[in-house]
């Protein structure tokens, strides 16, 4: 990939991480959109909360279920083109939402969302990369990831500011047209990998073995571990931290979801940067840098969690949102970085694909419906501590993972 490499600091590279970060602000906040109005939809459709948690949970299986399928297309065909598909599809998919008029057409059309966003989210991070060498990549993922914070608040922003001046199909339909603008220059981007047939052949290797390996690499186990439980709980809140505002402390739709996306989009890029930073920084001084960061950030996050959904002040809750969410962001990067380092470049799509799966199975695919069939009983506050109790067990694995990182990194690129 010596070709592809050459221009790791030129403009080829830089207008990949712009596109390819575009593209993933996209990504999230479309899918973020919905649950800024939530109670908008609850209101109109006349939904219980397990049924709006379960169009968190619907999108998120489909999300899940079909990131394999294009994590083995990815390891064998252009990763730009089959994200471009993707883009496309998820974009329609949202504008479709927005012309819902019942509860199963809004279930059907978030199902597509998840099944275009797959294809992005098991190739984008290869992809992207392939452009830079491994001493740089903890930063521009960071970088790019930047789109889970940014994308997650212009998500709510938007969703909020939208739906409550215009309604919330309007909000689905004006969300998703953005995307299909995209989708032809990212169908256009160079593959690094396609592009040096030298240096790289696809796999072929039947399904089983593949997976043996990855269950076989330690340090991927652990960091996916970690990162489902991360998701379980960081899922679960996105969904229902607005609605939480609401009934807690009276915020209305446009001012809840405005005050939290700003807290999340400030929280999130110091955070992320942050955590590329210190976790490039620490992978020089030991193999396990990067998980150790995260480690880190989850244990300091937790009680903070703790405190903002028990106080019933507001500003305390706000600044105890603001400082949990930049200690759980640390981990954005670094987890990432590890899961590059660890696999081999030939299996870089099908590892992200796996471990979406494992993500989202084990998270936020079956978080927001716990959480809402625990507030139809105990109340929303009372759901959503078990949040925190996930976020410790993500620090857990993360600092497990750590014992076996430098052989798994060395045996990636052997």
């Amino acid at each position: 990939m010596n070709s592809a490499r050459s221009e790791a600091g030129g403009r080829g590279a830089r207008y990949a991480l712009a596109l390819l970060l575009s593209v993933n602000l996209l990504n999230y906040v479309d899918r973020q959109a919905l649950y800024a109005v939530f109670p908008l939809i609850k209101a109109d459709l006349n939904l219980s909360d397990t049924s709006l948690g379960f169009l968190g949970s619907a999108f998120m299986l489909c999300y899940m279920l079909a990131a394999p399928v294009f994590g083995r297309l990815g390891d064998r065909t252009n990763r730009a083109r089959l994200a471009a598909g993707g883009l496309a599809v998820w974009s329609l998919a949202t504008m479709l939402s927005g012309m819902a008029a019942s509860y199963r057409m809004l279930l059907a059309t978030r199902t597509l969302v998840g099944v275009g966003e797959a294809s992005f989210g098991t190739v984008s991070p290869g992809l992207l990369a392939d452009y830079f060498p491994r001493e740089r990549r903890g930063r521009m993922l960071s970088l790019f990831f930047l789109a889970i914070p940014v994308g997650s608040a212009l998500g709510y922003i938007l969703g909020g500011q939208l739906g409550q001046a215009f309604g919330w199909q309007t909000a689905f339909l004006l969300v998703g047209l953005p995307g299909l603008l995209l989708a032809l220059p990212l169908y256009f981007l160079a593959d690094p990998r396609t592009s040096d047939r030298q240096s790289y052949s696809p796999t072929h290797e039947p399904i089983l073995p593949v997976l043996h390996r990855f269950w076989m690499n330690r340090t991927y186990v652990h960091a996916t571990l970690s990162m489902a439980a991360m998701t379980f709980a960081l899922g679960g809140l996105a969904q229902w931290a607005p609605s939480f505002l609401q009934r807690s402390f009276g915020l209305e739709v446009a001012r809840g979801n405005t005050i939290f996306g700003v807290i999340t989009v400030v929280s999130g890029i110091i955070g992320t940067l942050a955590g590329g930073w210190l976790g490039d920084r620490f992978q020089r001084r030991s193999p396990s840098g990067y998980l150790y960061v995260s480690a880190a950030g989850f244990l300091l996050g937790a009680p903070l969690m703790i405190l903002a959904l028990t106080t019933s002040n507001l500003t305390l809750c706000l600044t105890a949102i603001f400082a949990a969410e930049l200690f759980l962001f640390l981990n954005t990067g670094p987890l990432n970085t590890v899961l590059v380092n660890v696999v081999v470049p030939g299996r870089r799509a099908m590892g992200f694909a796996i471990n979406i799966f494992a993500i989202h199975a084990l998270g936020d695919a079956i978080s927001p419906a716990i959480i809402g069939s625990l507030s139809d009983r105990w109340g929303l506050p009372a759901a959503l501590l078990i949040t925190p109790l996930a976020v410790l067990i993500a620090a857990c694995f993360a600092l497990w993972g750590g014992r076996f990182v430098e052989g798994d990194q060395r045996a990636a690129e052997e």
